[in-house]
C-alpha cells in the first residue's frame, strides 16, 4: 500500500513500542522529512522548502525542545530574541518565519499524516498549533508580545496561590490521594515565580541545584539556584546561569525547606530513584505538559482569565522586581536574557508604578529649579 506523502514512515508506525536510539531526535527529523515530502507533492520549489525547514530547525534549536512540547509562549520568546539582536529584522522576515512555524504545526497536527498519534504513543503528549493572530507579527510596533500575554497583578497572584493551597488543605483533610501532587505543583508554581524560571528550567531542576549565597547567610542552602537547562542561543544547546534568591522573594526559602524536609518530596515513591526536584507519581520527574495542565486547572478554579499562563509567572517576576526598584541589568541577568530589550518586553508595570515614577521625576525637576538638594 502506498504511503501518503508526509505521513509517518512504516519504520516508526510498525514499532511504536520498540525503543529508539535518541527517539525524540529521530521523530523530529522524520517529521521534517515528511513535511518536505508533503511540500514537494504540492509542487513547491526546493528553495522554498529548504527555507521553511530551516526556520523550523532554528526554532527547535532555540526552544531546545520538540514539537509535541512547544507552547505559544515559546514563540513569544523566540520573536523577542530575534528582534533583540544586533541587526533589525524586516517585518516580512518575521511574518515568513511565523507562517513557516504555523504551517509545520498544522502539518503535524493533521490526523491524516499520523504524527499526533505517534507522539502520543511515544512520548505521552500531543503536538498543537502555537501560532495565533495575537502572537503573529503584524505591525511595526516595539512589542513582540501579544496584548493577551501579560503578568499577574498582585491580587491575582494571591488569589491563585490561595486557591491552590486551599485545595491542598481540603484534600489532605479528606485523605484524598490528589493532595500530594497538588502540594508538589503548588510549590513548583511558587519556585517558578520566585526565580522567574521558564517551564523547562523549572521541570529539570534537581535537589542538588541549590546552594548558599555567602553574602546572605540567612537564606541557608537556598541562597542561589543553578539553572542547568537554561535556554541557549540558536545551535548552542542549554546554558547555565545562577539565579540569586532576592529579598523580594525570600519567602521561597521556607517553601523549599518544607519541600526538602521529611513529609515533603520524600512522600513520592519515585523520589528515591532520582535527584529530580519534582518527582511524578510513576516517572522520575514531572513533565512540562503535565505541569501546564495542572496550572490551567487551578487558574480556572481561581476564576482567572485564560490569558494567564504558567509562563506569565516569569513575566510577573520581571515586572515585580522592576516595580520594587531592582536594577534592570540585574533583572536581565537573573532571567538569562541576552539583551535588555528582551527583558523590557516582559515588563508590564502597573499604572500606579508609572505614576510614582512620573511624580518622582517631577519632584526632582522642581528641586533642581529651586536649588534644593535631591533626596
Amino acid at each position: 500500500m502506498l504511503e501518503t506523502p508526509g505521513s509517518v514512515p512504516m519504520r516508526l508506525t510498525g514499532a511504536a513500542n520498540v525503543p529508539l536510539l535518541r527517539a525524540e531526535l529521530q521523530v523530529f527529523e522524520a517529521m521534517l522529512a515528511g513535511w518536505r515530502n508533503q511540500m514537494l507533492a504540492r509542487g513547491l520549489t526546493v528553495a522554498t522548502i529548504k527555507s521553511r525547514n530551516r526556520v523550523v530547525e532554528r526554532f527547535q534549536e532555540f526552544t531546545n525542545d520538540f514539537p509535541w512540547s512547544w507552547q505559544a509562549s515559546d514563540l513569544d520568546e523566540y520573536f523577542a530574541e530575534r528582534r533583540s539582536g544586533g541587526r533589525t529584522l524586516a517585518l516580512t522576515t518575521l511574518r515568513a518565519e511565523s507562517n513557516a512555524i504555523a504551517m509545520f504545526c498544522s502539518f503535524i497536527c493533521d490526523g491524516r499524516y499520523g504524527w499526533a498519534t505517534l507522539c502520543e504513543q511515544r512520548f505521552g503528549d500531543l503536538p498543537s498549533q502555537i501560532v495565533f493572530e495575537w502572537n503573529t507579527p503584524r505591525h511595526k510596533t516595539d512589542d513582540a508580545v501579544g496584548p493577551g500575554r501579560r503578568a499577574f497583578v498582585i491580587d491575582e497572584l494571591q488569589r491563585f496561590f490561595d486557591t491552590v493551597d486551599d485545595f491542598v488543605d481540603a484534600h489532605h483533610h479528606a485523605r484524598s490521594k490528589t493532595w500530594l501532587t497538588a502540594m508538589r505543583d503548588s510549590m513548583a508554581f511558587k519556585v517558578c515565580y520566585a526565580y522567574g524560571l521558564r517551564r523547562r528550567e523549572l521541570v529539570m531542576l534537581d535537589v542538588t541545584d541549590f546552594g548558599p549565597n555567602p553574602h546572605v547567610p540567612d537564606y541557608g542552602r537556598f541562597g542561589a539556584i543553578t539553572v542547568r537547562w537554561a535556554k541557549g542561543m540558536a545551535g548552542t544547546g542549554p546554558r547555565r546561569r545562577t539565579v540569586l534568591t532576592t529579598p523580594q522573594f525570600d519567602w521561597v526559602t521556607s517553601v523549599l525547606q518544607t519541600w526538602h524536609s521529611p513529609g515533603g518530596r520524600d512522600q513520592f515513591a519515585t523520589a528515591a530513584r532520582s535527584d529530580a526536584l519534582w518527582p511524578s507519581e510513576r516517572g522520575d520527574r514531572i513533565t512540562m505538559s503535565g505541569l501546564g495542565r495542572s496550572f490551567a486547572r487551578f487558574r480556572d478554579l481561581a476564576g482567572l482569565p485564560e490569558e494567564l499562563s504558567l509562563h506569565a509567572l516569569r513575566h510577573s517576576y520581571v515586572t515585580h522586581l522592576i516595580e520594587a526598584g531592582y536594577d534592570p541589568l540585574f533583572v536581565q541577568q537573573q532571567v538569562g536574557h541576552s539583551y535588555s530589550s528582551t527583558t523590557a518586553l516582559y515588563t508590564s508595570v502597573s499604572s500606579d508604578y508609572k505614576q510614582k515614577v512620573v511624580q518622582r521625576m517631577i519632584a526632582q525637576r522642581m528641586r533642581t529649579r529651586t536649588g534644593e538638594p535631591d533626596e
